[in-house]
């Protein structure tokens, strides 16, 4: 009784969060013990701050069960338990349309009153009037969706099957003897970041320390595998001096990779440089790989939207299947469906039989479980129902050919005006790329200059997205470029 009321009246001493429990390796001599649990005074000289101990005590073995304790700070003792959280540093590419944007303490698109400001940072397709594209298909899928008054109940860990089913078709072909033969393991993806940092993950657990992406890859397959676990390496890929692929360097480093290694490759419309390789370099490509035992993971973001033609911009990925690989598949229905805040993605893996493909689904699955348990439907069923429809694909393609052909028409003139203002830098690069992105060279000093002198917003490394160049602004962001890198 009396180690009871001590225990009560020690706790009362001690404020809210000194009650709270978190672990600790912390345990003094002087304890105040009641039933199995003590409360126990401790000393942090060198933090001059009280630690209490609240637990179960240490069992014969010295382990303790439970033990936690709590650190009262006796200067700020109701301080928030978020005052020690740093800010952390804005997105590089999300960050450009914030209302504030902390790199380089410059103001960022929306905080920036100019009339004539232009974003060429964020990767979504706009039209030739600037504004967000809904394709008409997408708009007609999603009217008979509505129509059907279809229920909101959980799709399945895996997703909707016929939005897997289309998705794979749709990359591998319908030809494709592993599809066919039901070896490719497939789930439904929140797009296709959420496939990477599941594939990163199941890479992890099965053994896997390290991926090897190209150099430059998209700003955030980076922090996807290093959350997941593995270390992030990299092979040569793009040569800045040039402004072309760095093939032979491309291939030198696939061939001293450690074999067995899980190689990331873009399958089309390279972010951020747009320099794709050709067949023939894909080949060979898919003969290192063979030759290490290497681990093909395509990310496919443009799909059907790089060339506008889907057949095309899938070549790589089928040639790799073709040529007897096991590779894995990410792909994206943001830029090519315009579905961008629907998350729509899937992860695929073809395995050796239908046995080991059904037990790499149940890996699949148990990440996916505890992560977001299943993805949405409804922007899955939109896919589903244009790619399932013969008609509706069709549609789907002619509109999205209509989006490659007005970026291509971009490049043209962008390329062609800053050639006819007389620019001593060659530009043949920007009409050499492919997809939404051009990698236009100019170093951070210029990109800064651009947005501070002339309201243009692009991500740092010079990457402009062509999707926000339009027949009203191309000349005003060639002249700007013109600018900053002429000095003139």
């Amino acid at each position: 009784m009396i180690l009871r009321q001590a225990a009560q009246a020690l706790s009362r001493r001690l404020p809210a969060t000194a009650r709270r429990t978190s672990p600790s390796l912390l345990l003094s001599s002087s304890s105040v013990g009641i039933d199995n649990f003590v409360l126990t005074p401790s000393v942090n000289l060198q933090a001059k701050r009280d630690i209490w101990v609240w637990g179960s005590p240490p069992s014969s073995s010295g382990n303790r069960r439970g033990f936690a304790d709590a650190v009262v700070d006796n200067e700020h003792p109701h301080e928030s338990h978020w005052a020690q959280f740093p800010m952390a540093p804005p997105d590089p590419i999300i960050g450009l349309t914030e209302v504030r944007d902390y790199v380089l303490d410059i103001k960022a698109y929306l905080n920036d009153d100019f009339p004539d400001k232009v974003n060429v940072g964020v990767g979504a397709y706009r039209c030739d009037q600037g504004m967000p594209f809904v394709l008409p298909v997408v708009r007609e899928a999603e009217n008979e969706l509505v129509a059907e008054e279809l229920d909101h109940e959980y799709s399945g860990i895996a997703g909707c099957p016929n939005f897997v089913d289309a998705a794979l078709k749709f990359a591998y072909g319908e030809d494709c003897v592993p599809l066919n033969e039901n070896r490719v393991a497939g789930v439904q993806t929140l797009s296709g970041t959420g496939g990477l940092r599941v594939f990163g993950e199941v890479l992890h657990q099965f053994g896997h320390k390290h991926i090897y992406v190209p150099g430059p890859t998209w700003g955030n397959h980076i922090p996807i595998f290093t959350n997941a676990g593995l270390e992030v390496r990299k092979y040569r890929y793009y040569d800045n001096a040039t402004c072309n692929l760095d093939f032979s360097g491309l291939i030198d480093d696939l061939r001293a990779v450690p074999e067995g290694s899980c190689v990331l490759l873009h399958a089309c419309a390279h972010n951020p440089t747009g320099m794709d390789p050709t067949m023939e370099q894909w080949k060979q490509i898919s003969n290192v790989a063979k030759e290490r035992h290497l681990l093909p993971f395509f990310d496919c973001a443009y799909q059907g939207f790089a060339s506008g033609d889907a057949r095309k911009d899938a070549a790589a990925i089928r040639m790799f299947v073709e040529d007897g690989h096991n590779i894995a598949l990410v792909q994206s229905f943001s830029k090519n469906f315009g579905l961008y805040g629907q998350r729509v993605g899937a992860l695929s893996v073809v395995a050796d039989t239908q046995d080991e493909a059904k037990r790499v689904l149940s890996q699949l699955k148990v990440h996916i479980r505890p992560s977001y348990s299943n993805p949405p439907r409804h922007g899955a069923r939109i896919v589903s129902k244009i790619l399932s429809n013969e008609k509706k694909t069709d549609e789907f393609v002619e509109q999205c050919m209509g989006m490659a052909k007005r970026i291509n028409s971009m490049r043209i003139k962008l390329r062609n005006t800053l050639e006819e203002l007389g620019s001593s830098r060659s530009w043949e690069h920007i009409t050499k790329q492919i997809g939404m992105f051009a990698y236009s060279g100019m170093s951070k000093d210029e990109v800064v200059a651009l947005r501070e002198k002339h309201h243009i917003y692009c991500t740092l490394d010079g990457r402009i997205s062509m999707a926000g160049v339009t027949s009203k602004n191309v000349e005003y962001i060639a002249r700007a470029i013109y600018d900053v890198t002429e000095g003139k």
